[in-house]
């Protein structure tokens, strides 16, 4: 595969393999850490798990990324990248452990969920550093080849880091806090890995350092507003990035449905009772269905990888999210409405391959129809985009899903919107 070609060339190249372990190592943290505290807040027994405590558990796990993300930079640019990486690692290390701690003691929620926005809050640092650090540990040729491959491989690790939790979970430890130790561990492996790339080597130069805080930050904002201004002049992106945040929205909505039925609607220890108060056990074959859900739905994600240029190159980028979405409007309620796991996990692919085929024609489109000096501003609101309408997702599912997670309203509207989306851009590709 073309993945596997272009990480052979580039691990020639000594400190991008160094850097390259230190993504890996946190990215795959990330994903032992996410996938605890979502176990925490849907499968502890003691608690009555709500969808609208799973909407503030994917609230503080995603909108630190869109509320930091556009400006994380600016501080990059003043910070040694390597140093971030080394004491952002850490940092989350100790905020992980505080974490655990919470989980097993008798404290306010919002004590809790204020620790995990913590973490999740300075991992958009690390992402940020590892991106801006590329350019210094590759050739120019190389560049662009470097960009595809390190996100991809992180998004490999962050999903290998969610399968190891599941077996903490499962098979060592029935213990959400000691998932989110095993998280911390790797998180200190991953600062302790940065400690091989030289101090100075991932920059920034001192000569392009922003010399004051608050005019860089005004700037990123004007840049921002600027790129809003780019875009609306570029129909063709513009519409190729709705059409990704509705289907994104879609995936979120389904998302909190799929957990609360894993939750109670199939586990035997749960209930369909009104309250939505589960028993104390039986929630391990929820989880384990969840695992495989997730797991499934990864398989779409790499499918997608793997059909999209071929059916893209046929239909064209807004062809093939047109298809993408015509086919989750079909296919969404067909599998969905009758709230079985069988039909649902086949949901789960059908789901991960069109969301994942969509967004990357929606990569394809964005960056060839923006000018490479907005390109930037244009992914960081892409970035944001994508985060927020997962989370309002998540809040309009809170509003309209019953406690065991069966909603035909919900599943009809999701398919009404796939098919709106499907539509509106059939008619853009006839115009």
């Amino acid at each position: 595969m073309a993945v596997v070609r272009d990480l052979r060339v580039l691990l020639r190249f000594r400190d991008f393999r160094r850097l390259l372990a230190v993504r890996l190592l946190s990215q795959g943290a990330d994903g032992v850490y996410q996938v605890a505290l979502a176990t925490y807040v849907v499968f502890s027994p003691e608690k009555q798990t709500s969808p609208a405590a799973v909407a503030s558990a994917m609230a503080v796990l995603l909108l630190p990324y869109s509320l930091v993300g556009p400006f994380a930079g600016v501080l990059l640019d003043r910070w040694r990248r390597r140093q971030v990486l080394l004491y952002g690692n850490l940092l989350r290390a100790l905020l992980a452990a505080v974490t655990a701690v919470l989980m097993v003691s008798s404290v306010p929620e919002w004590l809790f969920y204020a620790s995990a926005l913590c973490v999740t809050a300075v991992n958009r640092f690390v992402l940020a550093g590892l991106s801006a650090a590329l350019p210094r540990v590759v050739d120019a040729d190389r560049l662009v080849m470097a960009n595809s491959v390190s996100p991809t491989a992180g998004t490999l690790a962050a999903t290998a880091g969610g399968g190891l939790a599941f077996v903490v979970r499962l098979v060592v430890s029935d213990s959400d806090a000691a998932v989110v130790l095993s998280g911390a561990g790797l998180y200190v492996c991953a600062a302790l890995a940065s400690l091989r790339i030289a101090r100075e080597l991932l920059g920034p130069d001192p000569e392009l350092v922003q010399p004051r805080l608050w005019a860089a930050v005004a700037g990123t904002a004007r840049g921002l507003a600027a790129g809003v201004r780019h875009l609306a002049k570029r129909p063709m992106a513009a519409r190729a990035l709705a059409a990704m945040t509705l289907m994104r929205f879609c995936y979120g909505a389904l998302t909190v449905m799929v957990l609360m039925l894993c939750r109670y609607a199939w586990s035997s220890g749960g209930t369909n009772d009104a309250d939505g108060a589960g028993g104390s056990g039986g929630t391990e074959d929820g989880l384990a269905l969840l695992g495989l859900a997730v797991l499934i739905s990864g398989a779409g994600f790499f499918a997608a990888a793997v059909v999209t240029p071929y059916a893209a190159g046929r239909l064209g980028p807004g062809g093939w999210i047109t298809a993408c979405a015509a086919a989750a409007a079909v296919l969404e309620p067909a599998l969905g409405l009758p709230f079985s796991p069988a039909p649902m996990m086949a949901a789960a692919f059908v789901l991960g391959l069109t969301t994942q085929g969509a967004k990357i024609a929606t990569d394809t489109v964005v960056q060839s129809s923006i000018d490479d000096g907005f390109r930037g501003r244009i992914f960081s609101l892409y970035d944001v985009l994508f985060n927020v309408a997962f989370v309002g997702a998540a809040g309009v599912a809170a509003l309209m899903l019953p406690p065991d997670g069966r909603s035909v309203p919900l599943v009809g509207t999701v398919a009404v919107i796939y098919g709106a989306v499907a539509a509106a851009m059939a008619r853009f590709e006839r115009q």
